[in-house]
């Protein structure tokens, strides 16, 4: 959908504060189970995504794996949890001509974001399930990562969102203390004058 417009926007983020500063907020990010199976780069393309939108709103983030009833999740939770096991799906990948891309420069950046993510894995991987929507199958257990997202990973975002405050608030003391710095040294200068 429309979800730059909602995530990179001040009012993407003013929203998304506000909510967060209100009552615990989490963000589920949806990926489609059935594009990743088709290729290893859709896959780090959603991962890299996620990632970023993590970091730009610093809310707990589920990761849904959808269409389960079509393809299982289980090879993208193997990918997370293996940086081994997806080097062997890129290079099956290449070899069977999947990839979208020959050995360019895609598939060197794939190879390479696989490694940088790795951390993002680790932490993320226990917020990660499958789900899907035609059948219903795992939405207990997406309920349940959503809940303990929630509770577990909640009082982290809060504490940033203080410490952020704090530093808006002290930036602004010490740009008020300049003016004011600024304002004594032109009331002196138009005495002297």
């Amino acid at each position: 959908g429309q979800i730059e417009a909602f995530t990179w926007s001040a009012s993407g983020a003013i929203l998304s504060e506000s909510l967060a500063s209100t009552f615990p907020t989490v963000m589920v990010f949806v990926v489609d189970t059935v594009r990743c199976a088709s290729s290893p780069n859709t896959f780090m393309s959603n991962m890299l995504y996620a990632c970023s939108m993590y970091y730009r709103t610093r809310l707990p983030l589920v990761i849904c794996f959808n269409k389960t009833d079509v393809v299982s999740h289980e090879f993208c939770m193997e990918w997370m949890n293996d940086f081994e096991a997806f080097q062997e799906a890129l290079d099956s990948a290449r070899q069977n001509g999947t990839n979208g891309s020959d050995t360019g420069f895609y598939d060197s950046l794939t190879r390479s974001l696989s490694l940088v993510l790795d951390e993002f894995y680790t932490e993320f991987s226990k917020n990660a399930v499958g789900v899907s929507a035609v059948t219903g199958d795992g939405m207990d257990a997406f309920w349940g990562v959503v809940r303990n997202a929630a509770s577990d990973d909640f009082g982290e975002y809060i504490e940033d969102l203080k410490h952020r405050i704090q530093e808006q608030e002290a930036k602004k003391m010490a740009i008020a203390r300049a003016q004011a710095r600024r304002l004594q040294k032109d009331v002196e200068m138009d005495q002297t004058k």
